[in-house]
């Protein structure tokens, strides 16, 4: 899975710095399989449930499983990208959400709120710790900052398979849901609106934006626990 997670890194790495005015999604997807061929791997997303692409590419109200196409990117977006990896039967899975040229303080604000709430999720990952402690720490810190939090989609667990059981919901309550212990290894990735966390699914059936057409921000990691704690595996 540490493999697995570094090819993910790579992708979103190349990909995030590809982002640029001008680029279409169809290009940045281009970049996700020259890194998959690149290191040999193979995509956990191309052609699953008849997915057409290893990114999802969700620009500003989509809010995930955008399918990259002719869409262009302009100066002020923002667009989260989402991809996977396996190597060896093993998973990775991971996303970001960044700006496209400059973008406006409360873009750059919700952005910097799920990657807050990414964080102190990750921190509940801990041996003896309650899966409930981690959708609590995300709903909190994104609602404390006036956001709305997506419930309809959730995180996952993720190992020989890039969606295991139990999901991972972004909100919760302390002390509640499956106990944590080492070994284990899930995905978390907030997902907060600019303004209603009211969702709909596009024709295509699989583009999902808000309601509203306001913004919306997803991030998201693979992290297994072990004796020292959570360890990121989608890290470069």
């Amino acid at each position: 899975m540490r493999r697995a997670g570094r090819v993910v890194a790579e992708m979103l790495d190349r990909i995030s710095a590809a982002v640029r005015p001008g680029v279409t999604t169809a290009e940045l997807d281009a970049v996700g399989r020259a890194v998959l061929a690149d290191r040999g791997a193979t995509s956990n997303f191309l052609g699953y449930h008849g997915f057409p692409a290893v990114i999802c590419a969700s620009p500003n109200e989509v809010i995930v499983h955008g399918i990259p196409g002719p869409r262009v990117l302009e100066e002020g977006d923002i667009i989260s990208i989402d991809c996977g990896a396996i190597v060896d039967g093993w998973h990775g899975d991971a996303a970001v959400t960044v700006g496209v040229g400059t973008i406006d303080a409360e873009s750059r604000r919700l952005i910097d709120t799920a990657e807050a709430a990414l964080a102190a999720g990750i921190a509940e990952l801990v041996d003896g710790g309650r899966l409930g402690n981690v959708g609590e720490a995300v709903q909190r810190v994104g609602e404390s900052a006036g956001f709305s939090v997506v419930e309809e989609y959730t995180g996952h667990a993720i190992g020989q398979a890039m969606h295991e059981s139990p999901a991972v919901p972004n909100f919760g309550r302390r002390g509640s849901g499956a106990k944590l212990k080492v070994g284990n290894a899930y995905a978390i990735e907030p997902m907060f609106c600019a303004g209603s966390a009211e969702t709909r699914t596009l024709t295509d059936n699989w583009t999902v934006v808000t309601l509203d057409g306001r913004r919306a921000a997803h991030v998201e990691h693979s992290i297994a626990i072990t004796d020292d704690g959570p360890e990121i595996l989608t890290l470069p």
